[in-house]
């Protein structure tokens, strides 16, 4: 069997290849992520985070024969896969100690080819495990659920509070699909109002805030918020339900907007199957490495006003705001967002394939289309 025909090779070279074309498309100025240059950065850490889980899972095979992808579905890993790189992650210093240096290992194993005449399989294995190791152990993996990050403060002059930017990432086990969430929250605490807003109604220049800051930067509500976002953090929540969530649960915290990006399903020639006429086209491709689709939405729902809160004599209300869901729009409604994008990516070769066979409309209907063309995105095609 040649390496490409074997499946797990091919499979890890077309994500490689979505991937990279992907962070090429976050960094481009004329991504829609770009207007906000901040938005297309964060974006990109969670893509580099994710191929670095890739680039471990390829490795693990070196040692371990298993591994599951959601072929029906998203086309990404099994939510299996991604709870064992996270365990691997905790306990590769420990399992590291037990096994031998680089250096002693390929002293044991050409020893064992000129003393054997073989190929030194159980050696080969406890090289590829070290390495896999040496390279997990950092952590600067795509894990189950990453913790909140504050990335940009800034003041509302016209509320005059305090406002963060803040992301945080999560493997969704159902759907077996990435996640990456950003949040733009006011914060009315009297401590933060006092601390971070001057007389002028901006940010405070006498405190330093070394951004990125890990967690929400209110300390008294930065342990309960990693839990709320921990346990809000599924696909099948809507942005909706997520930011009503977090308006109710923290008084002090108004949510203006609330963005998220669900990458997948993934398609790749002879190995996903969500996609009949997809698949069909993409094993028609002549090189095995450009025969994959990736595909990703970028839902959003925003504040359109601020409910004031209200004190009472016998009863208090906090102050609340009233999302936009475009009812216009049956899918925005039914998704549960003011706006939503749906966007594919796909190597030039695959796309001439698909367009000469006539499915490119009907598969990229309500979709916009980039082509991936030596090492450029080509958009609006």
């Amino acid at each position: 069997m040649t390496p490409t025909d074997d499946p797990a090779v091919r499979y890890f070279d077309a994500i490689k290849a979505a991937l990279s074309g992907l962070e090429i498309f976050m960094r481009d100025d004329r991504s829609p992520l770009y207007r906000h240059g901040i938005v297309a950065k964060i974006a990109a850490e969670y893509i580099s985070r994710l191929e670095r889980s890739f680039a471990c899972w390829r490795n693990r095979l070196g040692f371990m024969e298993t591994f599951k992808i959601s072929r029906a579905e998203s086309g990404f890993p099994v939510f299996q896969n991604v709870l064992e790189l996270e365990n691997d992650r905790k306990t590769a210093a420990q399992r590291l100690a037990s096994i031998p240096p680089p250096g002693e290992l390929r002293e044991e194993m050409a020893d064992f080819i000129l003393r054997h005449k073989e190929f030194p399989e159980a050696l080969q294995r406890s090289m590829a495990e070290r390495l896999y190791l040496e390279d997990v152990k950092d952590g600067v993996t795509f894990s189950p659920f990453i913790l909140a990050q504050t990335a940009k403060v800034s003041v509302n002059p016209k509320s005059m509070r305090p406002y963060y930017l803040v992301h945080w990432g999560s493997f969704d086990g159902s759907a077996n699909l990435p996640m990456i969430y950003m949040a733009t929250v006011e914060d009315s605490s009297e401590a933060m109002v006092e601390q971070l807003v001057d007389n002028n109604g901006k940010l405070n220049e006498k405190i330093d805030i070394p951004l990125p800051v890990d967690g929400l930067l209110n300390p008294d509500l930065a342990h309960r918020f990693d839990d709320f976002t921990e346990k809000n953090s599924a696909y099948s929540l809507s942005p909706l339900t997520i930011a009503t969530n977090l308006d109710k649960d923290f008084p002090e915290l108004h949510p203006k907007q609330l963005r998220r990006l669900v990458l997948g399903p993934f398609y790749s020639a002879g190995i996903t199957e969500h996609n009949s006429a997809v698949a069909e086209v993409l094993s028609k491709v002549r090189k095995a490495e450009n025969a994959w689709l990736l595909t990703w939405t970028i839902q959003e729902v925003y504040s359109k006003a601020e409910k004031p809160g209200r004190k009472g004599l016998w009863s208090s209300e906090p102050a609340s705001e009233e999302f936009f869901i475009n009812t216009d729009d049956l899918e925005a409604a039914r998704q549960g967002v003011s706006s939503y994008e749906k966007h594919a990516l796909i190597p030039h070769e695959a796309y001439q394939a698909l367009y000469a066979a006539g499915e490119a409309e009907k598969i990229f209907g309500g979709y916009k289309v980039h082509i991936l063309s030596k090492g450029q995105v080509i958009s609006d095609v």
